[in-house]
This record gives structure tokens, sequence and C-alpha cells, in this order.
């Protein structure tokens, strides 16, 4: 699990494809400082398990097909910039909110407004995604935890809004983005579950899961449980 804060701008220093998957190495001195075999480590947003670390610095690691067709990381070259962020220890601080690392999609930089103290990004929203971004609520670019400042509909398609403090453009990727770059996002998972939730609910019958917690619950207070 992540935070979306990103610690370091890393480095591509290889791609090599192999078959449908590839092999990437990244030069991020600071997050494979304390780095090993089978850490994870975000790449853009992108959860990927270190198969080694160099003593240069970097790590490598490996990307399945299915992360290359969902995500940017299929683009991405030598001497490329990328975020990178180290897995959330256990009684670190949850600056941002709950990333796990799994790209839900990509979207594209449609415009960039400055402003005087931060800058307006909006980006284009994938339609399968709209319903889980919420005006306030949080999302995941790049593997930068930002909040929702707007979202609409024109007739391009969906979109979504976000503003960059000036400490965001300089230690991340999203300073530089231009418009029409591809980035990869992460909707929020608490949304996901719940409408999950509500989906199982809807096909149950009414007070089903109640009944049968409250079964064992009874069951347990008297002394005995159902086998």
């Amino acid at each position: 699990m992540f935070t979306g804060i990103v610690e370091e701008l890393g480095e591509v220093v290889a791609t090599e494809m192999r078959g449908d998957s590839a092999r990437l190495t990244v030069r991020g001195p600071l997050v494979t400082s304390d780095a090993s075999h089978g850490d994870s480590i975000a790449v853009n947003g992108v959860c990927l398990t270190v198969v080694d670390v160099l003593s240069d610095g970097s790590f490598t690691a490996d990307v399945m097909g299915e992360t290359l067709r969902r995500s940017s990381l299929g683009g991405v070259s030598a001497g490329g910039r990328v975020n990178l962020e180290r897995a959330l220890a256990v009684g670190g601080r949850l600056g941002g909110h709950i990333v796990q690392g799994h790209v839900d999609g990509t979207g594209a930089i449609i415009s960039r407004n400055p402003m005087e103290h931060w800058e307006v990004v909006r980006l284009s929203l994938p339609t399968h995604l709209a319903r889980y971004v919420v005006e306030k609520g949080s999302i995941t670019i790049d593997g930068v935890s930002l909040t929702v400042s707007a979202v609409g509909r024109d007739e391009s398609g969906d979109y979504f809004e976000v503003s960059l403090i000036p400490t965001t453009r300089e230690l991340t990727t999203l300073g530089s983005a231009s418009a029409g770059a591809t980035v990869n996002l992460e909707v929020d998972v608490i949304a996901k579950y719940v409408e999950r939730l509500h989906s199982v609910s809807s096909e149950s019958s009414p007070g089903e899961g109640l009944r049968y917690g409250g079964a064992a619950l009874q069951d347990t207070a008297s002394g005995g449980v159902e086998e």
C-alpha cells in the first residue's frame, strides 16, 4: 500500500521487452537505499516488485503485459522521469490517501491554467471511471495523491480538474507534463468497495447478511457455535 506522496523523481535507465512483458531498470537512490529483492516500489503509480537492487542506486522490476496495456508504462523509455514511492511502513504517516498501486486506466492532460500561486489542470476521464470521481474526493495521478477540484462533461467526454501547488509541480513529473500527455489514474478504492457492496446487497434477500450474522452471534452467546 502507498499514500500517493512521491518520495523521489527517478529516471528510467533501460527498458527490455520480453515477449508480452518488460523489464524496467529505474534509478532512484533514495527509494533503493533500504530496498531489497521482493520489496514494492510504485513507479508512476504502478506497484512493481523489486527484482534486483544495483550498486548505482537503480533497481530492476518486471512489468506484465496487462500492466503495460492498462498503464502508461508501456510507453516509457530510457531517460524518462518517473515518480517513485516506497510502500507505506507500519506506523508511517498516511499523508495522502490509500493508494494500492493498481492503475484503473489512463487519462490525458487537456489543459493547464496557471494561477498566481497554483495551477489548475484539466484531464480526460474514462467513462467507466467517471462514477468513482467526485468533487473534493481523492484520485491518484501518476502516483500523486490529489484532491479533485471539479468534475464535468462536455462534447469531448468526461473530465475532472485538480489544482497543483508549487511543491507538487517541483517534486513530481506533473510539473512538466504537457497538454496531451498520458497519465495513470487510480480512483479511490473505497468508492469501488461501496459500489460492490451495494450491488451484492441488491441481489441478496433483504436482511440476508444480518440474519446469518445474527444467528452466529446468538449461538456464541448461548455457549455454542453452529457447525
